[in-house]
């Protein structure tokens, strides 16, 4: 078995480069890196360049088994065709035309489905049709789940695609509660919330509690990287993943409400209601529990308060890869 991991230095890719060796002890590693190195330990050999080549694709293939798929783009529009659209075509060519292939397994995103930008109208099941918000990489990620399932029916290729929501580790949940500069991701609170209520958001420790138009709080999905690490390990081998579309996310979404209580209790933080136009959604996890045996381990009480613990290294220095 070897198993090639395409954005290797990422968050997901380094977490599951160091799970897959206790998970398969057999297994030999390749890693597609692009910008990034990783330091290099026994039984993985790297690949280096970008997937928008079609020469480095077939090469980073060779001799493979498995595939792990998690490079991709953000709002770059530059490069988003090139690397994520063009880059999966790539593989899936190469990947058709390797005689050792076994499974190709994709890390989608909940951005296929429109995230929280439209009302669901009820739960997000893998049936839901594909719905892109503005911008390039939700287009992205619609086009990259139709590609697999597309090129999958063509070439009857054994496929499994896991749709993730917002992947969270270490203090990141914390982050994308911030009102100053350190912001992570978003939406942009302070820009929301307009200058005067921000500045007292920074000044009190302040965070926000998201609401729709109604002032109803919203829930949105989340998944710690964790669980998505062990459902891709799940899924590599799983006979039941077989062309199947899996969505990855805890139990329920984060209440921001619930954060609020959360945090005046375990923190002594106030927190400021955030009017928006955005839409509650609860990205259905049961078929992955029921079809893989799958179960997160995350909920909304323990991502805030270990996200609140968590204490950075010095040599671990809080880094944004990627504009959004």
């Amino acid at each position: 078995m070897q198993i090639l991991v395409t954005g290797a230095t990422g968050k997901v890719g380094q977490a599951l480069l160091a799970a897959l060796p206790a998970r398969f002890p057999d297994a030999t590693l390749r890693a597609l890196l692009h910008s990034r190195d990783l330091p290099t330990r026994p039984g993985l050999t790297v690949v280096k360049g970008s997937l928008a080549d079609r020469d480095l694709a077939a090469m980073a293939v060779q001799g493979c088994t498995h595939l792990v798929h998690l490079a991709t783009c953000k709002e770059t529009p530059d490069d988003v065709m090139d690397v994520t659209v063009k880059g999966l075509s790539w593989l899936l060519e190469a990947w058709r035309a390797n005689p050792l292939a076994q499974r190709f397994v994709l890390i989608g995103g909940d951005a296929a489905v429109g995230h929280f930008f439209y009302d669901p109208g009820g739960p997000v099941t893998e049936d839901t049709p594909h719905r892109a918000y503005p911008g390039c990489y939700a287009l992205s990620k619609v086009l990259e789940e139709v590609m697999l399932t597309q090129v999958g029916l063509q070439y009857g290729l054994d496929w499994t695609c896991l749709r993730a929501p917002w992947i969270m580790e270490k203090d990141d949940f914390r982050y994308s509660l911030s009102f100053g500069p350190g912001l992570f991701g978003g939406p942009d609170w302070a820009a929301l919330a307009g200058p005067q209520q921000a500045a007292a958001a920074r000044r009190t420790g302040a965070i926000p509690v998201l609401q729709d138009r109604t002032g109803t709080a919203i829930k949105r999905n989340f998944v710690h990287v964790s669980d998505l690490v062990s459902a891709i390990c799940t899924a590599l081998t799983a006979p039941a993943a077989r062309q199947r579309l899996y969505n990855i996310a805890m139990d329920e979404p984060v209440d921001y409400g619930e954060v609020a209580q959360i945090l005046a209790t375990t923190q002594g933080l106030p927190s400021v209601p955030i009017r928006s136009t955005y839409h509650s959604t609860w990205l259905s996890n049961a078929r992955a529990k029921a079809e893989l045996g799958w179960r997160p381990l995350y909920d909304t009480h323990r991502l805030v308060t270990e996200s609140w613990a968590f204490s950075r290294a010095p040599d671990d220095p809080r880094r944004v890869w990627y504009p959004g």
